[in-house]
């Protein structure tokens, strides 16, 4: 399909195209997530978990002690997993000015 000429009678079908391109993508991304989740995931100490997310050693032990990193303790070592470290960041993401608007419109639309 031309995209840069589009007039239109052609929307529908523009659309159309998109919607399946879009579904295509969608379903390749999961097949990554899928298949990266089944990677084994090996225990890191604490200088790879501080290189992993940015933040000092002695920042690592206080979010520890704080009971605010996931992480485990056998004896006096400590490991953490690549893929829950990840997924702490993931926790703290802020939306942006466009998803706040989305979900705005989500619930005004539910209301």
């Amino acid at each position: 399909m031309d995209i840069k000429n589009i007039s239109f009678e052609d929307l529908p079908k523009a659309v159309s195209f998109l919607a399946k391109e879009i579904a295509e993508i969608k379903s390749l991304i999961q097949n990554v997530q899928i298949y990266e989740s089944k990677e084994k995931s090996y225990p890191i100490g604490v200088e790879e978990a501080s290189l992993l997310i940015g933040k000092a050693k002695p920042t690592i032990y206080a979010l520890v002690r704080q009971r605010k990193i996931p992480c485990y303790k056998y004896g006096k070592k400590l490991y953490f997993f690549e893929d829950e470290l990840l997924a702490w960041i993931s926790k703290g993401k802020k939306k942006t000015i466009q998803e706040i608007e989305s979900d705005v419109l989500k619930y005004n639309r539910n209301k």
